[in-house]
């Protein structure tokens, strides 16, 4: 995939939470890799490169470890909760043709019916998909819906090769009338609005 992301990363020598600050002083990140039944890898890689691949969930990004190439997807990405500069990641190897498990955003679209919102419910969906072909969000459209429509995790349409693993009956987004003014508030406003003419 040439679209891919790309990092060079440097072995990491010293451990613990002050070599950790050195190497983000230095606009490094220190990076775990991890899987398929290989030793874990401590390494550091470009901090801001890092920073914006990660903006993107799920990300896969091909690492260059001693001058072979790596791809991982984005597993676990730690940030100081004040400066939300990223502390740490843990990153797991994955191999084209494989399949992992996933969370995506879900984005809804559209605008329902003249009169009507929606409420979200469900704002990840869980999916099997290939390592290498993961979508950034997976979309739902309420676009003309009308008040009463109810769309669950099984009417989602999804790529041909991503299977749901969320339960099906999960509801995902719902159409309803707005909460607003009752009956009585509107009869209100209007003779309010009227004796202010």
């Amino acid at each position: 995939m040439s679209d891919t992301p790309q990092l060079v990363t440097t072995a990491r020598e010293s451990f613990g939470k002050g070599a950790a600050r050195k190497l983000r002083a230095a606009g490094q990140t220190p990076v775990v890799v991890y899987g398929h039944g290989t030793d874990p890898l401590h390494l550091t890689v470009e901090a801001h490169p890092f920073s914006l691949i990660v903006r993107h969930a799920n990300a896969i990004i091909e690492l260059d470890v001693n001058g072979k190439k790596q791809l991982v997807l984005v597993k676990d990405v730690q940030k100081d909760p004040v400066l939300q500069l990223i502390e740490h990641a843990d990153l797991i190897i994955v191999k084209k043709g494989e399949t992992v498990d996933v969370e995506v955003p879900v984005v809804i679209v559209g605008t329902p019916f003249s009169g009507t919102t929606f409420l979200q419910e469900l704002n990840t969906l869980r999916i099997k998909v290939p390592a290498t072909n993961i979508p950034e969000h997976v979309e739902v459209s309420v676009e003309g819906l009308e008040a009463g429509v109810h769309i669950l995790a099984g009417d989602l349409k999804l790529a041909g090769d991503e299977t749901l693993l969320d339960d099906p009956e999960q509801l995902v987004v719902q159409v309803v009338e707005p909460r607003g003014k009752s009956e009585e508030d509107e009869a209100a406003e209007a003779a309010g609005e009227a004796a202010a003419e």
